[in-house]
């Protein structure tokens, strides 16, 4: 199998190239192809022939979105677009990463795959539009919803708390928006199982198992074996420029329905910590 992925520098990329084996992968960066550009991007995919895409580039910055919205725009939802027309050109399958944050975060319930957007911030609503614009061009595309994502290798809250705790005495964590951390080589592992599989349509995947950011700030200077104090406070507390829902975890019935299953949180915590204290 033929695979080319965009936004192979990335956090989730780099675990991509780590962890794809046994087939032909191309990995390509905004250097190698900028996807904002049709041409580029269509380049790019005649040059390497793909089977399947995983598109894993995107403008994460979620804050930064609300300051930034038409580059948020333009690579999120346009340069989507312009991967999934030229997938549909070259006869390759895509699969699509996208955001537990395309929910108003209401729900009381893990999220299930069918339930109505209702994105809330600029990166939430780039996102959801993507998700919309995409089912219309390539029927079959699989869009693989995750969240709170972390590894080795670049910013993530893992590692941010672990160098703010390697410094101060105490660290105040929000703990009222729940969700399901994430860590990138097993997203990597789901995805390749996915396209093993030939999935299309939308399935969440996640680490199994969910909790606060105080929760998961806590276990990971637990873990850590920091004697840093890690305190609940409010979101209101900790006002942020885009807004983030208050409950965002996604069931896991649409990935195991395709007989894939992923550890827990925990157990992937544990691991990325073994890894950062070796990279």
């Amino acid at each position: 199998m033929r695979v080319t992925i965009f936004g192979a520098s990335g956090l989730l990329g780099r675990a991509l190239m780590r962890e794809w084996s046994g087939d032909e992968v191309a990995g390509l960066n905004s250097q190698d192809a900028d996807i904002r550009d049709a041409g580029q991007v269509q380049s790019a995919i005649q040059k390497t022939r793909p089977q399947w895409i995983v598109l894993a580039a995107a403008f994460t910055d979620v804050d930064g979105a609300e300051s930034n919205a038409n580059r948020a725009w333009s690579v999120n939802r346009d340069g989507a677009v312009n991967v999934a027309r030229a997938a549909k050109q070259a006869g390759a399958r895509l699969v699509f990463l996208s955001s537990d944050y395309v929910f108003d975060g209401k729900k009381k319930s893990p999220y299930e795959t069918e339930d109505p957007r209702n994105p809330q911030g600029v990166y939430a609503r780039s996102k959801a539009e993507a998700e919309t614009r995409l089912l219309d061009v390539l029927p079959g595309v699989c869009i693989a919803r995750t969240s709170w994502l972390f590894g080795v290798g670049g910013r993530c809250f893992p590692d941010t708390i672990l160098k703010l705790a390697a410094s101060r005495p105490a660290l105040d964590v929000v703990d009222d928006q729940r969700g399901c951390p994430t860590y990138c080589t097993d997203l990597a592992r789901g995805i390749i199982a996915l396209c093993r599989k030939r999935v299309s349509g939308i399935v969440h995947i996640t680490n199994a198992g969910d909790c606060s950011w105080f929760e998961f700030a806590r276990a990971i200077v637990n873990e850590s074996g920091l004697t840093t104090e890690i305190r609940p406070v409010s979101t209101e507390q900790m006002p942020r420029p885009a807004p983030r829902p208050a409950y965002s975890v996604l069931s896991a019935k649409s990935l195991e329905s395709w007989d894939v299953k992923m550890p827990s949180w925990q157990d992937a915590l544990q691991r990325y910590l073994k890894e950062r204290s070796t990279s």
